[in-house]
């Protein structure tokens, strides 16, 4: 390891034990690399410009970050409740299948996790605990079904890992879709039995006629997904394009159809959109730089040799991948693994002759794990703090719930068919 790069990784240990903000760590550490090297600042900035923000891949991102805000601030998220509550009907533990099934419609329209658990977790918790449930229980299932935002596509994350890996991100959405499933049954099957032990009460059928109704007073919010992935998947839009007619369809649907927007509310949304993207552009910007050093320093290629002395099989490979990334998502924020680290990782995967759609679905649904498991887990602490509840109580509760998610993720890892079944289908790979 070359001084300068050794410098800067001190730089960032420190500013990271500090508790610093990641991105500020990662400009200073970078910095520090360059002043140490003699380079020209100037070079690099000209190089993170013409490299990421001008990637129409990336102008995705600040789009579905928009519709996500929209969402949460028009009746669309309690239309979404309101729906799966109807279509559950008289099930044992029925508002927990809810929570899943609400978070699995709602994922089709924002792809954000964050967004899911702090808009219309608060409505599922609350609703959840008036019914009966254990708290800690309602926070821990809300956290974890959260998690299939950003792999049900649209999926935030998803565009990003296209936009580092350059592959398709119509094909990383459809690849998604299976493991989103496969995580809805698992928690819907775990719910069942937590509910029969501790007689969790049942949900009311409401009747035809009644369903009918909430499914039409929610037809507008539900064609949302509809539009958005038609749109893409018979090439009439881009994402970058199916995330602006989103963000469009999502405010004439709040204003025009359920009157639930003002010009307060749309200034809030404004204002709240301008500071999540502003906080995402910085990360993305901190991290090209990092990737600029990265293949300076030709660390990727060094560290593929290491991997290959060890052994040259992709299961062995995926496994210190899947077990890395573990580890890494308890103490340190999803956005920095996926900027810092899974760069470095993918020439190895390709030279190890991994397909890239599988593993950008492995090491995205890893990362998601990691925002519901202790003790960083930031689902975690937005769960407990919408609901007051005990963030020891809610960490124990959400044990079994990442054992699920642990096995959907084992399943996409070493059959690759559910990954990549409906991206060959379609014919996008």
């Amino acid at each position: 390891m070359s001084l300068p790069v050794f410098a800067a990784l001190v730089l960032f240990v420190l500013i990271f034990f500090l508790r610093m903000p990641i991105a500020l760590g990662m400009l200073v550490s970078s910095v520090g690399y360059f002043i140490l090297r003699g380079a020209d600042l100037g070079m690099v900035a000209n190089q993170v410009v013409n490299t990421y923000f001008t990637n129409f891949v990336i102008i995705a991102v600040p789009l579905f970050i928009f519709t996500a805000n929209v969402m949460n601030s028009g009746k669309i998220t309690a239309m979404i409740f309101r729906f799966a509550d109807a279509l559950c009907g008289g099930m044992r533990g029925a508002l927990g299948h809810v929570n899943v099934l609400a978070s699995l419609i709602f994922a089709g329209m924002t792809g954000s996790a964050i967004a899911d658990a702090a808009g219309l977790g608060k409505i599922e918790i609350e609703a959840m605990n008036d019914a009966g449930f254990d708290p800690p229980f309602s926070c821990a299932i809300t956290a974890a079904s959260a998690t299939i935002g950003p792999i049900f596509p649209p999926s935030i994350p998803l565009v990003i890992y296209a936009m580092l890996s350059g592959t398709s991100v119509g094909a990383l959405f459809l690849g998604g879709m299976i493991p989103a499933l496969l995580l809805t049954v698992f928690l819907m099957v775990y719910i069942s039995i937590i509910a029969a032990v501790r007689s969790y009460p049942r949900g009311k059928w409401l009747g035809l006629h009644l369903f009918l109704a909430l499914t039409l007073q929610a037809l507008p919010a539900l064609l949302t997904p509809v539009i958005l992935l038609a749109g893409i998947y018979t090439g009439v839009m881009t994402p970058t394009e199916a995330g602006a007619i989103a963000g469009l369809y999502a405010l004439i649907v709040s204003v025009g159809v359920y009157r639930a927007l003002g010009w307060s509310d749309l200034w809030q949304i404004m204002k709240n959109s301008i500071r999540d993207i502003g906080a995402t552009s910085i990360m993305i910007g901190a991290a090209a730089v990092i990737s600029y050093i990265v293949a300076r320093e030709q660390i990727a290629a060094s560290l593929g040799t290491w991997i290959l002395s060890i052994s040259n099989s992709p299961w062995v490979f995926l496994l210190l991948v899947n077990g890395v990334i573990l580890l890494l998502g308890m103490v340190i924020d999803t956005s920095t693994i996926q900027l810092i680290f899974v760069p470095i990782l993918i020439p190895v995967a390709r030279a190890l002759g991994i397909d890239l759609i599988h593993f950008g679905l492995v090491v995205t649904f890893n990362m998601m794990v990691g925002l519901s498991t202790p003790p960083f887990g930031m689902l975690l602490f937005i769960t407990s703090s919408i609901s007051n509840t005990s963030l020891k109580e809610v960490m124990r509760e959400i044990l079994f719930p990442v054992l699920a998610m642990i096995g959907v993720l084992l399943i996409i890892t070493y059959i690759p068919d559910v990954v990549l079944f409906l991206p060959r289908r379609f014919g996008m790979m």
